[in-house]
């Protein structure tokens, strides 16, 4: 697994958890639908540490809280070619 899938799929996970759609989240995070979007459907190859920040904000959690998965055990590179 990646760490642009990894992050992809934490943040499902957290709206599912939460009950919220992308869109909800978007709007919650401040940060464009179609910027969730990509990173979420991989258009992203590295996601920023900012967008990721906005994203917990949106969610009502910290940087610690999204990376505390064992979804960030699992990564055998960083990015896809």
């Amino acid at each position: 697994m990646t760490i642009k899938q990894a992050i992809s799929q934490r943040i499902l996970q957290l709206c599912n958890e939460n009950n919220i759609t992308l869109n909800k989240l978007s709007t919650l995070a401040g940060i464009t639908q179609s910027t969730l979007n990509d990173v979420v459907h991989g258009k992203t190859n590295n996601p920023t540490v900012k967008t990721i920040y906005y994203v917990c904000f949106g969610l009502g959690i910290n940087l610690k809280d999204f990376f505390d998965s064992n979804l960030f055990d699992e990564i055998d590179e960083i990015s896809e070619s």
